[in-house]
């Protein structure tokens, strides 16, 4: 796996650098990860904290991690902790459910969720989707992958378009289309 690390606000040392590639390449015990596959990690330092995100666009599913920090190399260890639990997380559930089938069907989305920001009410950010057809434990597989709360994709069977999103209670909801 290649690690492409940028820094905003900080100029990343030979340490910092190599602190991170070695943790990252600690994930490849758990997940085959491709030699073309590209990790990208953004370090950020505000006045009193420093922030680390790694995104992990690997063919199965895109990892995704975000710790804000005291410290740099605490906040590095904890974003791959973070990783480390999605993957144990998504192997366990595949394993319970027996969904070998899903397993395989882990494709890197055509989407980019980007974070939309609210200003005055107004329109920042328009996004146009083209939704894959799939069934509705994939989409929320794909739906936790991401860490987000909601997923839009069309459904398999009805062929219309669908939303799966995250519920206070802690379930999913699914909001189908006619």
């Amino acid at each position: 796996m290649k690690v492409q690390i940028y820094g905003k606000n900080i100029s990343v040392t030979p340490a910092i650098a190599e602190k991170i590639e070695a943790k990252l390449n600690l994930l490849e015990k758990y997940f085959i990860i491709d030699e073309s596959v590209v990790a990208n990690v953004v370090v950020r330092v505000y006045p009193t904290k420093q922030k680390i995100e790694v995104t992990i666009p690997t063919k199965f599913a895109v990892l995704r991690a975000e710790v804000v920090h005291d410290d740099l190399y605490a906040a590095i260890d904890l974003a791959v902790d973070k990783l480390e639990d999605q993957i144990r997380r998504q192997k366990t559930r595949l394993s319970r459910k027996n969904k070998e089938k899903l397993a395989l069907a882990f494709v890197e989305p055509e989407i980019i969720e980007d974070e939309f920001e609210e200003s005055d009410e107004e329109v920042v950010r328009t996004k146009t989707i083209t939704p894959e057809s799939m069934e509705l434990d994939e989409a929320i597989m794909r739906m936790e992958m991401l860490n987000h709360s909601f997923f839009i994709y069309r459904d398999i069977e009805t062929d219309e378009i669908a939303v799966v999103y995250k519920r206070h209670d802690r379930g999913y909801g699914l909001i189908e289309t006619e």
